[in-house]
């Protein structure tokens, strides 16, 4: 199966969004759930070159958990990077340029733009960031914000 490339296919994110539905259903270990998101999150589109998943371990830290691609960074405070701004303020942030990021981390050389999501559980808690990385500039959209927030409210929003 190839990798879909256009952000712009609903088509898409409707098949990736079934696949991972049929993979996690009746699943409750969230590093069970994050580890299968990751892999066909990052599978199903060639402009995802990280995919993973930054989990909240403490008050104000994220710590690397299931990814894929090259190395991630291991430890992320709040106040730090993308993710730490996802985080702290639980909302998606859409980088289409990283150099422009005050106080980007650069975990890889290669990012170009960046795409990170709150991820909650049933009760709303924050109990993670999603994170992908592309090294094409300006690689997402709001439709990719869009679809991919759901397909999280899907396979996390019921964790207790």
């Amino acid at each position: 199966m190839e990798p879909e490339q256009s952000s712009q296919s609903g088509d898409h994110y409707l098949s990736l969004k079934a696949r991972v539905r049929a993979l996690t259903d009746g699943e409750t270990d969230a590093i069970s759930l994050m580890a299968t998101v990751a892999c066909e999150v990052h599978h199903s589109d060639q402009r995802f070159d990280w995919t993973g998943f930054y989990r909240v371990v403490s008050p104000g830290l994220l710590k690397i958990r299931p990814y894929q691609g090259g190395h991630g960074c291991l430890v992320i405070p709040f106040d730090k990077g993308v993710c730490g701004a996802c985080a702290s303020t639980q909302k998606v942030q859409l980088v289409p340029d990283v150099d422009a990021f005050p106080g980007h981390i650069a975990c890889a050389s290669s990012t170009r733009s960046e795409l990170v999501l709150p991820v909650f559980d049933a009760s709303r808690s924050l109990i993670a960031v999603f994170d992908i990385d592309s090294d094409q500039p300006d690689a997402f959209g709001d439709g990719d914000a869009a679809a991919l927030s759901e397909i999280l409210e899907l396979v996390f929003g019921g964790l207790s």
